[in-house]
């Protein structure tokens, strides 16, 4: 893909880049997995930096809460309910129309997450859950795509490379997700803009080194960072693959990817709310459940959901065209499920 190189001149003056690096931008390809706080950061980094095709890949809407962190949204997002991917893309056009952006409004999952990253350079992670980055851990070691790992908490937040069969994956590093309960989440510790914009820009600048030709220039450690602290450290990975018990890398495990770990039912992060995927999904009619749940309550639809007020309960049920649903009012999983049974069906 060639672009004109006028829009990314001061890009181009850097020695790391120079214009050959500035056309490997154009000809990359990249998945960001999740556009909330990070995703957003990180998308709109590679939009401005002329990365040529950006796949940005979400199963939220808009609410006010995001607004604090998450870079892309803003009021008239959440009056709208606009899908994160969706509101995602629209801004990141006006920004960039030199490029591809192609948003996608689905929740990451065994059944779709090898046509997700299909075609892609470079795995970034922009999620806020373990499960999904185990999950993204499991396709990149089977497809050979790499893929950064990062998050963010409170103030502080951690990144890392993972470069399939060279460098140490997220399981070496983590054998397991942590057990619900045993650490902090931004429900109970809460996250603030900067750490955000710190880690994703770290994140982004991995990638952009990578994208240009750079790969065996990027250090194999574990970068964590607090801004509240001012505090900042790497430690080093580059011989954790080779120590480490590591079945993913070394028997070839992908219990993720076959779809033997994973919860169809998930408590989402300071949302006081759930999100339930059937076990099959398939189109819903948006139009005819809209038609049903009058009766019921309050009803807004757009283009890619359909939202349930309830009456009486402060709860609302938001149905997306894939049959995923994300009951807000509740953590409790078995009233999510026994709501989407009634509202929704099995």
């Amino acid at each position: 893909m060639s672009q004109p190189l006028d829009r990314y001149r001061k890009q181009v003056l850097f020695a790391g880049l120079r214009e050959e690096g500035q056309q490997r931008l154009a000809a990359s390809r990249v998945v960001v997995c999740g556009c909330g706080a990070l995703g957003t950061v990180v998308a709109e980094a590679h939009v401005r930096a002329g990365v040529g095709h950006v796949r940005i890949v979400d199963r939220d809407f808009v609410e006010l809460s995001n607004l604090q962190r998450q870079v892309l949204f803003d009021e008239d997002d959440v009056r709208a309910r606009t899908p994160k991917a969706m509101a995602a893309a629209e801004k990141l056009r006006r920004v960039n129309s030199e490029i591809q952006i192609e948003p996608v409004v689905a929740d990451i999952d065994a059944g779709n997450v090898r046509s997700l990253v299909e075609g892609a350079d470079l795995i970034l992670d922009g999620t806020d859950n373990f499960e999904v980055r185990f999950l993204l851990n499991d396709v990149s070691l089977e497809t050979g795509i790499p893929w950064i790992y990062a998050g963010v908490i409170g103030s502080h937040g951690q990144t890392m490379p993972v470069f399939p069969g060279r460098t140490a994956c997220l399981r070496c590093l983590i054998e397991s997700p942590p057990e619900a309960g045993s650490m902090e989440t931004c429900d109970t510790a809460g996250v603030i803009g900067p750490a955000v914009n710190v880690v994703a820009s770290l994140e982004a600048a991995i990638a952009l080194k990578i994208l240009s030709g750079h790969a065996d220039e990027v250090s194999p450690e574990l970068t964590i960072v607090d801004v509240w602290s001012m505090s900042f450290r790497s430690m080093s990975v580059r011989d954790l693959r080779a120590k480490s018990a590591c079945p993913a890398c070394h028997q070839g495990e992908r219990t993720w990817l076959r779809g033997e770990r994973g919860s169809q039912s998930i408590v989402l992060c300071g949302r006081n709310a759930v999100q339930v995927s059937p076990s099959e999904k398939g189109k819903v009619s948006l139009d005819e459940l809209a038609d049903r749940w009058r009766a019921s309550g309050t009803v807004q639809k757009n283009a890619w959901l359909a939202r349930l007020s309830l009456r009486g309960p402060d709860l609302e049920i938001t149905v997306f065209r894939d049959g995923r649903a994300i009951i807000q009012g509740t953590e409790d999983l078995a009233m999510a499920r026994g709501l989407y049974a009634r509202y929704v069906g099995s």
